[in-house]
């Protein structure tokens, strides 16, 4: 239990590792002076279009679909049949609320003003 407690905590800190940007800061500094300047919205390069958002919105909800249903399984072998199933169920469980949380946090930044 430790060793798979250590290997999520490994891949969560990788995860979340900042990326560094190559530009320097006089560049980033001027591209912020000139976007104030031009007064109007300018799109990120790297933000994806709305069909790619709706794609990894999509590829987001299988996963949690899946272990939402295994996760009721469990329960449900738990409760009715009497299975020692407890830990996989709240394993499941709780990895299905994390990206339940993820999915919803994605969908609001991404879809709010529809």
């Amino acid at each position: 239990m430790k060793s798979l407690f250590m290997i999520l905590s490994a891949c969560f800190l990788f995860m979340a590792w900042p990326m560094q940007h190559e530009a320097s800061a006089d560049e980033s500094g001027l591209q912020i002076v000139e976007s104030f300047n031009k007064g109007g919205d300018t799109k990120n390069p790297n933000d994806p279009d709305t069909k790619r958002k709706q794609e990894i919105m999509f590829f987001m909800g299988i996963p949690l679909l899946v272990m939402l249903i295994t996760t009721a399984v469990l329960g449900i072998a738990m409760g009715v049949f009497g299975k020692k199933v407890f830990v996989a169920h709240m394993v499941i469980a709780s990895l299905s609320l994390c990206l339940a949380i993820a999915h919803a946090i994605v969908g609001l930044v991404w879809f709010f003003p529809f």
